[in-house]
């Protein structure tokens, strides 16, 4: 079975730092060194990619409902370890959940490592208004939300398959305690305080050999500046329909600018157990 341990899992909540590591990936695995294209970030595919599981399933999801896609979702990714002689890098939102029949929807024998990227809840709650164009108090609603999940609603078609997202706490337990899964942890803001040194950790994690300089520069064609002057060029297919941009400010405290004390209080009362194990509550 080792042999099919092929699959290395990118998860995070949303808006935690995990495209950011896919521009940096893609970088550093380009053989002719060139600058990574945001639109095409196809070596770190979207594991909820309703033409990811179209191609591999040989029916049509828009045909199925979406308990029956969740059903087949382990075994797509299981084919795609089959037929890929590479290893294959998935971006993934989706909480660690078990399915109806008991069984995981991440298949254990076909994991080579999990990266789980992590930022401050208080952060998130900023950064993922902007994304879903809602209020702050509605964004804070969904990340209290253990019910919650992405493209749920069944009036239309989304391009990316629905994805349990549970609670911002929920998610990171799910992963982090309840997968049993080869993982590390990897904060956000180590990401933005000592790039070299937390994506050449999370790099040796997983199995690539490479030394600081092919990191520091694989870092440089990788950096917020140029991710978002991409996108103001030529905008980014991943980006809400209603969010003004994706890479918005790569920062971590604004936070501070911008919430209430009281909806402070509500993360911090929904989320301080594990605020404080990662770091992010102080006196």
């Amino acid at each position: 079975m080792d042999d099919l341990k092929k699959i290395v899992w990118l998860a995070s909540y949303p808006k935690s730092g995990n495209t950011w590591f896919r521009a940096f990936l893609t970088a550093l695995l380009d053989p002719e060194g060139k600058l990574p294209d945001i639109n095409q970030l196809h070596l770190a595919t979207i594991a909820s990619s309703r033409q990811l599981f179209d191609e591999l399933a040989g029916v049509a999801s828009a045909d199925l409902t979406a308990d029956e896609i969740d059903h087949l979702r382990p075994k797509i990714y299981r084919l795609n370890a089959i037929e890929s002689e590479e290893t294959i890098y998935h971006k993934i939102h989706d909480a660690y959940t078990l399915l109806q029949d008991g069984k995981s929807l991440i298949p254990d024998n076909i994991t080579k490592a999990v990266l789980y990227f992590i930022r401050n809840p208080l952060d998130v709650a900023v950064s993922f208004s902007h994304h879903l164009s809602i209020s702050i108090d509605k964004t804070i609603q969904i990340m209290n939300n253990p019910d919650y999940a992405f493209c749920d609603r069944t009036d239309r078609l989304h391009n990316q398959l629905r994805q349990r997202l549970c609670t911002w706490s929920g998610h990171v337990k799910s992963w982090v305690d309840k997968s049993g899964l080869p993982l590390i942890v990897i904060r956000y803001e180590d990401m933005l305080d000592d790039p070299p040194g937390t994506f050449g950790r999370a790099t040796e994690f997983i199995g690539l050999e490479y030394n600081k300089q092919q990191v520091n520069e694989a870092l440089e064609k990788c950096s917020f500046d140029k991710l978002r002057e991409q996108e103001k060029a030529k905008g980014f297919q991943e980006k809400s329909a209603k969010a003004a941009s994706f890479f918005r400010k790569g920062i971590s405290g604004d936070w501070k600018n911008v919430l209430t004390p009281e909806q402070v209080q509500q993360i911090v009362k929904a989320h301080g157990e594990v605020m404080e194990r990662f770091g992010y509550l102080n006196d």
